[in-house]
């Protein structure tokens, strides 16, 4: 009876297809799969890629472990920038002074373009106070600002002229009653040109400052004071280059390149970058990036193309010395 209902469905259409049918698996249970692996594969599919740094948080910290900590990367800051100085062009206290103040809202590479011509025309004091002030806004134009800081030149050049005999004045609270000098541009010209510590606390340095935990201050004279507590004032003048030339370099405004920065261990803000070392490395500028400073006409023992290739390789070196996770 079996093998007789047997050949029936062979030849029965109807009969064949309800086999077929039972046979078949189902479509939408084949597709569904257990619910522990969906959700394994769910999660596994929004999971974020890992950072290439981790980011510790901090524990507290006692003023006197700032302390250590701060004077640490000063030491740090003295091996990656041995040739840290100022980047304006100068050969004398008149040229320094000038150019600093021509250095505001603008880069040192500017001013540095815009000096020879000016001096040129107006190498003392005397004759910058006898100036046409249209000739003189004319050749600080690329600067900016053009209008105001003619003003002040030839203020301050008038000031030396009449009150200081034609000379520099050596002294902080002699410096600032100079139109267009404050104490910032009065610690440059002191520790650079006379080698009378001071603090400069222009932008980069009041950024790091406050990356650093030094301080939480935003006005600058505030900047100057509580950093001045935290470090013995021989080291003033050098501080000031090293924080400047690592702010312009690695630790910069809206990119700090993180990843690439030898004293990220010791930074409170690592982490407010790029942490990719990589990417990191693509925003390091001049002689950390393989490109020459801002001087046309550096000193001596300020590295050229070739010790700056050298640098920036050393640089790398510090990186993986100092534990910075790739």
């Amino acid at each position: 009876m079996a093998e007789s209902k047997a050949r029936k469905t062979a030849t029965d259409p109807a009969a064949t297809q309800a086999v077929k049918s039972a046979l078949k698996p189902d479509v939408n249970q084949a597709a569904a799969k257990p619910p522990v692996k969906r959700a394994a594969k769910a999660a596994k599919a929004a999971k974020p890629a890992a950072k290439p740094a981790a980011v510790k948080p901090r524990k507290p910290e006692s003023h006197l472990a700032m302390v250590r900590r701060a004077r640490r990367i000063n030491r740090e800051l003295a091996e990656l920038y041995p040739y840290a100085h100022p980047e304006l062009d100068f050969e004398n206290p008149f040229q320094l002074l000038v150019a600093t103040v021509l250095s505001a809202q603008t880069t040192d590479l500017r001013v540095n373009q815009t000096t020879p011509a000016l001096f040129a025309k107006y190498p003392t004091p005397e004759d910058m106070a006898a100036a046409n002030p249209e000739e003189l806004e004319e050749i600080i134009r690329p600067t900016g600002f053009f209008r105001n800081k003619a003003k002040s030149l030839i203020g301050l050049s008038t000031a030396l002229r009449d009150e200081f005999g034609g000379e520099v004045p050596g002294r902080l609270a002699d410096l600032v009653t100079l139109p267009g000098v404050g104490r910032k541009t009065a610690n440059v010209v002191l520790g650079n040109a006379f080698g009378v510590p001071g603090i400069t606390v222009d932008t980069h340095f009041g950024r790091l400052a406050r990356r650093f935990g030094w301080t939480t201050e935003e006005d600058p004279v505030k900047v100057e004071l509580a950093v001045a507590e935290i470090f013995p004032k021989s080291e003033w003048t050098m501080l000031s280059h090293r924080v400047v030339f690592h702010g312009r370099r690695i630790c910069h405004s809206q990119k700090p390149a993180c990843g690439a920065c030898p004293i990220a261990p010791l930074c409170p803000a690592y982490g407010e970058g790029e942490l990719d070392p990589e990417k990191a490395r693509k925003l390091l500028k001049y002689e950390m990036g393989g490109q020459p400073g801002q001087r046309l006409k550096p000193p001596s023992d300020f590295p050229g193309e070739a010790a700056a290739r050298a640098d920036a390789a050393a640089h790398q070196g510090r990186v993986a010395d100092l534990g910075v996770d790739a």
